[in-house]
């Protein structure tokens, strides 16, 4: 695995071109451009404030739920939207994949990528929003903002790496995916909070990743507090899922250009 990490370094000057290519494909011919990047989780978080302030109050600790939903839909679409587009970065360049040969991830990978701009832009309007709503935010507990977002980073290289893999095979993955993410949205602490997962079963909980990460991001950024034991478990899995979803890509690639 490490000589293969270093053989995708080397063909880095291709991975940031085809990023810079998926951002200008899909912004360039757009009227509202990079705004794009935060309508979703806007009107998301909008509809969702209407609902649970209005017509189902959820408890959120004296945390306005704008605020409250904004910091949790931010991490979650960056994981919905490149996971989709790396599940089928390799099935929409097929012509490239069956005639040049390169590292295969490179696909996936710039996929992610042209996601992690939109996320930045999104997470600019989460920092405008913690400082209008005047949250105290500890210098101690932005250093773990990398940390987070590296567990989070690791998720979704794998599930995106073994997609697109798998999608190569079968083309019912996408919207298999879509499914999936559409139930675990549901699993996850975005519209409510941990809090009201029963103390029993909370260990079970924390074995969704997304929940852990979720929570962190909010701890820091809206509670003012270090995250919790609940990482862990969240670092944990998302590590096996990345070794596991990039050795599953490395060992079926060689039939990539057969299939494809």
């Amino acid at each position: 695995m490490i000589t293969q990490a270093r053989q995708l370094l080397k063909m880095r000057d291709l991975v940031w071109a085809w990023t810079i290519r998926t951002l200008r494909g899909r912004y360039q011919q757009s009227a509202l451009g990079w705004f794009w990047a935060i309508v979703q989780p806007v009107a998301t978080v909008a509809i969702f404030s209407l609902v649970f302030t209005r017509i189902v109050p959820v408890d959120t600790s004296g945390v306005p739920y704008i605020l409250f939903s904004y910091a949790a839909v931010v991490p979650w679409t960056l994981l919905s939207s490149s996971i989709s587009d790396m599940a089928m970065s390799l099935v929409q360049n097929m012509n490239l994949v069956g005639k040049i040969y390169f590292p295969r991830e490179a696909l996936p990978i710039a996929a992610l990528l042209a996601r992690l701009a939109d996320f930045g832009i999104a997470f600019i309007l989460l920092v405008i929003l913690v400082v209008f709503y005047g949250i105290p935010v500890s210098p101690l507990g932005l250093l773990w903002l990398p940390f987070i977002f590296l567990i989070q980073l690791a998720l979704m290289l794998g599930l995106g790496i073994g997609s697109a893999a798998l999608s190569v095979f079968y083309r019912d993955v996408d919207p298999l995916l879509k499914l999936v993410i559409q139930i675990w949205f549901y699993a996850s602490p975005i519209l409510y909070p941990v809090s009201l997962v029963p103390e029993k079963w909370q260990w079970a909980y924390f074995l969704n990743p997304m929940a852990g990460i979720i929570a962190a991001y909010r701890d820091v950024l809206i509670y003012n507090t270090l995250p919790g034991d609940y990482l862990l478990p969240a670092a944990l899995v998302s590590l096996t899922i990345l070794v596991l979803g990039y050795w599953f890509f490395k060992r079926v690639e060689y039939q990539f250009a057969d299939i494809i």
